[in-house]
């Protein structure tokens, strides 16, 4: 009942909320004489203090229109090229100058772990001038309907490496956080079966491919916990009038729980700050805006997912045990041979810790020593893996390279047509 109760909540606060956006607007008007007065300006930044603490935020858009390819700047379109019920790929198509040399392509896979896709837009940004870029937008449980079937762990694996097919010959794949468990996965079961479709590169950047090393605080909850504890717990139905209506899921609103206890006092230092440049009317409040429109928008995760993640990557450490099965077979790490491992950590990274990641090196025992490479960045914590000013300038520069340095072919096949069909499995 905890969800519908939710639910309830935030409908009912809808009226309070409107009225405090209509108020807020008359005091912030330019031609009210109270908006140029501390009282206006206080009560403009409460009312949108107070707007913004009860809004549910929407998904937000990646909105990269143009990009710099060499030192001409070139318009970016972004389409779906491939769907099933939970994930479309999206690929940021660039109008490429002609004659350009090809650029490889990549798949990054987002992770699925709360927030949407466009978590990864600095990812991507940093990326386009380089490569032809894919991403995984993964799809919020609470909007897939029951009739669609269940998503797990299998599925998530099994949709990779139908992306990696659709993609095609020489294709390299980048894990951000939670899938570099699955994508290491996929790569395993794709060089068992000697599939030439395999990517040519995979990078790990801040994953918990060995959560024993250096646990953190989100690593030490799940050790402390049973399964049954966080079926009981977090699980909850997608209550109506949604479309998932009476799916299990683990709630957007619970892990954004998660992910603010975790920095609490910085969140309230934040917004705190936030209210006093406000009245102030000095500062750049919209990189706070910006900043948390993003961070508050949060997806549902089926429950079999959610569960299956927790069990086999942070209680049993399956893949590093070599107990990891996919379709009832075990993954065997050591089949990888023909794809280039590239592993990245943040120094203060307090979500996967230090030497996580680089385990992979560890269990991908028979990738050639000169096709391996891993990086850690000093100063960085785990959002600074994948964004930010360090990542664009010290991180992003070493993918291409490493991606460049294992590309299977000189000539970038075509560009795949279009593919929409429902779930798999």
């Amino acid at each position: 009942m905890f969800y519908q109760l939710y639910e309830l909540n935030h409908a009912a606060m809808a009226p309070f909320r409107a009225a405090a956006d209509i108020m807020r607007f008359a005091y912030a008007n330019p031609l009210n004489p109270f908006s140029q007065t501390p009282f206006g300006r206080t009560m403009a930044a409460s009312l949108e203090m107070f707007e913004r603490t009860t809004r549910r935020y929407g998904k937000p858009e990646f909105g990269l229109k143009q990009t710099t390819i060499g030192e001409q700047t070139v318009s970016v379109r972004e389409e779906i090229v491939w769907s099933r019920s939970f994930c479309n790929l999206l690929h940021f198509a660039r109008n490429v100058p002609p004659g350009r040399a090809s650029d490889p392509r990549i798949l990054i896979v987002a992770p699925m772990s709360g927030h949407y896709a466009t978590l990864l837009r600095g990812t991507v940004e940093a990326l386009l001038p380089s490569a032809d870029i894919y991403i995984t937008d993964w799809i919020d449980a609470r909007m897939v309907p029951m009739t669609e079937g269940t998503f797990d762990f299998d599925d998530y694996v099994d949709y990779v490496i139908e992306m990696l097919h659709f993609l095609g010959h020489d294709t390299h794949v980048i894990a951000v956080c939670q899938p570099s468990v699955p994508v290491l996965a996929a790569a395993a079961v794709m060089e068992e079966a000697n599939d030439t479709l395999s990517p040519s590169s995979m990078t790990l950047m801040g994953g918990p491919i060995d959560t024993r090393i250096n646990p953190t605080a989100v690593n030490k909850l799940a050790q402390e916990r049973t399964l049954q504890w966080f079926s009981d717990n977090v699980i909850m139905n997608v209550p109506w009038p949604q479309p998932g209506f009476m799916r299990p899921v683990y709630p957007g609103f619970l892990q954004l729980s998660g992910f603010m206890s975790m920095n609490l006092d910085r969140h309230v230092v934040a917004h705190k700050e936030f209210f006093m440049h406000l009245v102030k009317n000095d500062g750049e409040p919209e990189k706070h805006r910006d900043f948390y429109d993003e961070y508050l928008a949060v997806m549902d995760l089926t429950a079999e997912f959610y569960l299956q993640t927790v069990e086999q990557v942070f209680i049993k450490h399956a893949l590093p045990k070599g107990e990891l099965m996919h379709r009832g077979k075990r993954v065997d790490p050591a089949a990888i041979r023909k794809v280039a491992l590239l592993t990245v950590e943040g120094e203060n990274d307090d979500i996967s810790g230090v030497g996580q990641t680089k385990a992979a090196q560890t269990i991908c025992v028979n990738i050639p020593e000169d096709m391996r490479m891993h990086y850690l960045q000093p100063d960085v914590g785990h959002y600074g893996v994948f964004n930010g000013s360090r990542f664009r300038r010290e991180i992003a520069p070493r993918i291409v390279n490493f991606v460049r340095q294992h590309s299977r072919s000189v000539v970038k096949p075509p560009v795949p047509r279009v593919i929409k069909g429902g779930r798999t499995g």
